[in-house]
């Protein structure tokens, strides 16, 4: 049975000039957005204010994961020129916060490594004010590549978890949890000035316990950032939402997360991750500044 979805998660369409002209920038260039792709509900406030999450590496994914809309099949021929492209979107947009994501590519031998390096790259040269997060693929069986992104050096290294491992077999049946986890303490290892982050989804059928179980990981794993958002079902085809959790229960999620030391929470009904990411960044920052001051 279809659950009715409740006022807290209702938001209006995008009608604002702002939306319209990052749109037209945005289809001129030929690049992807995940706000596009994956139908994310704030697009029209996040365009508005000029903010987009472009996606990578063409607009095909090689995985079939039940929670995610973007299409899955033979992938795209890579486009060498994609990082030139983004980086004049960056400048024509104004952007002071990049993000920038990708479809897996299980077909390339470094899963898209080196391209998003030469993205970073791109943007530090035309851009150099602006800072850069990238949300990463896992990398599966390629060895080398986190080294190849680390080593470019983005501000935020964000991979979600997606979800509790109880599920990962439903919901992400390519992935593998532990694997993701230790993609995040590699990084930080690799290099410790830069930011880590992760995000889950809830309302597929975890449990609070879980829940509380993938922060510790995530804790142990060295991650800076936590999101935590209400799953959406995408289409019919995709799984089903077990329920909608409450906003008092994101509250509770949120003031967890913060006992646990993250410096960042993010947790709310249509928390994504890379919604307001550029403010919470700002907040990142300043926070770990007075985590070292303290020291």
């Amino acid at each position: 049975m279809e659950l009715k979805r409740p006022a807290w998660i209702k938001v209006k369409a995008p009608n604002s000039k702002e939306y319209e002209n990052t749109k037209s920038l945005i289809s001129e260039l030929k690049l992807n957005t995940v706000c596009q792709e994956a139908a994310c509900p704030n697009i029209g406030e996040c365009w508005q204010k000029k903010h987009a999450t472009v996606m990578i590496l063409g607009s095909v994914c090689t995985r079939a994961c039940a929670f995610c809309n973007v299409a899955t099949g033979r992938p795209d021929l890579l486009d060498p020129h994609e990082p030139e492209r983004l980086a004049e979107a960056v400048g024509k947009l104004g952007l002071e916060h990049v993000v920038i994501t990708s479809v897996d590519r299980d077909d390339l031998p470094d899963g898209g490594a080196t391209h998003f390096a030469n993205c970073i790259k791109q943007i530090r040269k035309s851009s150099p004010d602006t800072t850069i997060e990238i949300l990463t693929p896992d990398f599966l069986k390629k060895e080398g590549a986190i080294e190849i992104v680390v080593e470019a050096k983005p501000d935020v290294f964000n991979h979600n978890i997606e979800t509790v491992p109880s599920l990962y077999k439903r919901i992400r049946p390519g992935a593998r949890y532990f694997h993701s986890l230790n993609l995040l303490y590699k990084v930080k290892k690799l290099d410790p000035t830069i930011f880590t982050k992760s995000g889950i989804m809830v309302g597929l059928g975890e449990n609070n316990a879980e829940i509380t179980q993938v922060m510790d990981d995530l804790r142990a794993a060295d991650v800076d950032f936590i999101t935590i958002g209400q799953y959406l079902q995408p289409t019919k085809k995709h799984a089903e939402i077990a329920r909608y959790v409450t906003p008092d229960e994101f509250k509770y999620f949120e003031r967890l997360a913060r006992t646990k030391g993250f410096l960042m929470v993010s947790a709310s009904p249509l928390t994504r991750s890379s919604y307001h990411a550029g403010d919470d960044f700002k907040i990142m920052k300043q926070a770990r500044s007075i985590v070292n001051q303290a020291r």
